[in-house]
């Protein structure tokens, strides 16, 4: 059995496949790159100017202002994800995957490296779109720091749900179940163009178990300064969320479910 410590070359091997995976998104920028800022253009000009217009302020503030936080977060969210599990799976897909796990290189950092080029990306994608938004709302931050703290938990949260998801898919179809059926549906209904507070109040108790609706909130409070929900209660949540994936990652990895035959 192969030992696997922590040693100087293995924190190599880590810095590796971070590089790796900044390296091939970046190449392929066309899909992945750009698309987040045609999206987000197309939403500024239809909700935001053409619906946003009729809405009115919200919570004090205009439309496109309200749900700025929500889209930048929307695109975090879903880019960060699909980073992890197209990567992971393609690797897993060609069986290079296997040759990393037998050697020395520890889990955990294998874990990591993949993880963190999500968030690279989550984080890339977010300053696109934020510079996007700059171009048809003036944007004003109340909590630099709560904004860098949130979208950083999110990005790793999705990046390491998009590596379980990776893990256990049989073919790229596999891939896109998650994202279509139950990620997608759950960033549309977690309070990005719209607050709970318009809801009838089932339909609020009912939202309060959207975890998406926690990060959008906790954003956007670090711009706007208001949310439906405590920021604690978000923060306590999405940190629950990373703990619970990263350790299932983790055990999935080690263990080599979904990937040894």
């Amino acid at each position: 059995m192969t030992n696997k410590v922590y040693t100087k070359e293995a924190f190599t091997a880590l810095k590796s496949i971070i590089n790796k995976e900044i390296t091939r998104y970046f190449r392929i920028w066309i899909q992945t790159l750009l698309p987040p800022a045609i999206t987000t253009s197309l939403y500024f000009v239809i909700f935001g100017k053409l619906i946003g217009s009729r809405v009115g302020l919200m919570d004090g503030v205009s439309y496109m202002e309200y749900i700025t936080p929500g889209l930048i977060m929307m695109a975090v969210i879903t880019n960060s994800y699909s980073n992890v599990a197209s990567s992971f799976f393609s690797a897993k897909f060609q069986r290079n995957i296997e040759e990393l796990l037998v050697s020395p290189v520890p889990t955990l950092y294998i874990l990591l490296g993949y993880v963190l080029g999500g968030v690279s990306r989550g984080l890339f994608i977010g300053i696109i779109v934020t510079i996007v938004a700059s171009q048809f709302v003036d944007l004003h931050i109340q909590n630099y720091a709560l904004v860098f703290f949130v979208i950083i938990l999110t990005s790793m949260m999705f990046a390491t749900a998009g590596l379980v998801n990776a893990v256990f898919a049989k073919s790229f179809d596999d891939i896109s179940i998650v994202p279509t059926f139950i990620l997608t549906p759950l960033t549309y209904l977690g309070g990005v163009f719209y607050s709970i507070k318009m809801l009838p109040e089932f339909w609020q108790n009912v939202s309060m178990a959207n975890p998406v609706l926690y990060m959008v909130n906790a954003f956007r409070y670090g711009f706007l300064g208001f949310s439906d929900i405590p920021i604690e209660n978000a923060i306590v949540l999405i940190l629950f969320f990373i703990v619970g994936l990263f350790s299932l990652a983790y055990y999935l990895l080690s263990r080599g479910i979904g990937i040894r035959a």
